[in-house]
């Protein structure tokens, strides 16, 4: 067997290959499924920051063994005819965006298959190893990573990382390589959010408070030096500033806690419950760390949310979807991009200059 995976002819005319990076998804919403996906995603040291002789017995032996069932039965609820939500949306974002790049491209004076845009799953199908080999396969030469996470965390841009490294150590030829590692306070994507979120207002009415929810992460990687809790401060300032809200009238809160250790606060369930117990006659929530409607969306907040919220007494209770296929999230991500792109295309067209030409 080669110790390297062989590599594709060369291409006279080299690419760009974006890779868009999401965290995943079972293949079924069914438990064998589920248990596949869980016991790659909580085999992950950024994710699990245990020692494997302490983790592993209990992933394999209590974890895998009851969280997959009830895991199945929640992603049933949110799954759709066409497959997994989050897989779904992705495979748009990745379309809208080849084309939304080529347009830019050809605006530019570029040819607009200079950048071919793939997407790979950092746990579940399709991989992140299959959409690398994707983009060699169609000549890519440079590799642009953007993590679909815009808040840094090592537990998910980072892994994202560790994934593509993996990857390309089992490669001959290691491409060159960017990474946008956080896009937490980018104007455009701020700007699409706030399009995002008065959009929904302009169709169903104002809110009397909005929750700005993210997904938690224990507070020892924050005392550690992990970014994401000033990262996702900074996305909720921008976004409600934007949106024009006093502070009374919005709430930064954290999802999604896993495990009995101490995680970032407040928690969204409990922001939610001390509202419902206010009375308020309509709550909006709001989920910017997520682009890609899932799981911790549609049933984490969109029904246990609710169910929390209505259960303590308030009235209305609203989800406001995901950027998804969002036309101002997807021109955001050109924006995003474009930058990297024309630095990767610059230093390329002088090599290929006659002037630059060199003789060995």
């Amino acid at each position: 067997m080669p110790r390297y995976l062989p590599e594709p002819s060369s291409s006279a005319a080299a690419r760009i290959g974006v890779l868009l990076i999401n965290m995943g998804t079972p293949d079924a919403p069914t438990a064998p499924a589920v248990r596949r996906y869980l016991a790659e995603f909580l085999s992950d040291s950024r994710v699990i920051e245990m020692p494997c002789w302490l983790w592993k017995p209990i992933l394999h032996g209590i974890v895998l063994r009851t969280r997959p069932a009830k895991s199945a039965e929640k992603y049933r609820k949110i799954w759709t005819r066409e497959g997994s939500p989050l897989l779904v949306h992705t495979q748009t974002q990745r379309d809208m965006l080849q084309g939304y790049l080529g347009e830019t491209l050809k605006r530019e004076g570029l040819p607009a298959d200079c950048v071919i845009v793939e997407m790979g799953m950092r746990y579940g199908n399709p991989s992140v190893a299959r959409g690398i080999e994707t983009l060699r396969q169609q000549g890519c030469t440079s590799l642009l990573l953007l993590p679909m996470y815009p808040q840094y965390a090592a537990s998910t841009t980072g892994s994202a990382f560790d994934a593509v490294a993996a990857c390309l150590q089992q490669r001959r030829f290691v491409p060159a390589l960017r990474m946008i590692g956080s896009y937490a306070d980018h104007p455009a994507y701020i700007e699409a959010l706030k399009e995002r979120v008065q959009k929904y207002w302009q169709r169903e009415g104002f809110t009397e408070h909005l929750v700005v929810s993210f997904h938690g992460a224990p507070e020892k990687t924050y005392k550690d030096g992990d970014p994401y809790y000033d990262e996702c401060c900074r996305t909720a300032q921008c976004l409600t500033t934007q949106l024009g809200l006093k502070k009374e009238n919005w709430t930064l809160s954290f999802q999604s806690r896993f495990g009995r250790s101490h995680w970032l606060q407040p928690y969204t369930f409990d922001v939610l419950t001390a509202l419902g117990k206010n009375k308020l006659r309509r709550v909006d929530v709001v989920c910017p760390g997520f682009v890609s409607d899932c799981l911790e969306t549609l049933e984490e907040i969109g029904i246990v949310g609710k169910e929390v919220f209505q259960k303590a007494g308030g009235g209305e209770f609203n989800l406001i979807p995901c950027l998804n296929d969002f036309p101002p999230w997807i021109s955001a991500m050109v924006e995003i991009l474009i930058p990297e792109v024309r630095g990767i295309l610059k230093p390329q067209a002088a090599l290929e200059s006659p002037k630059n030409a060199r003789i060995f």
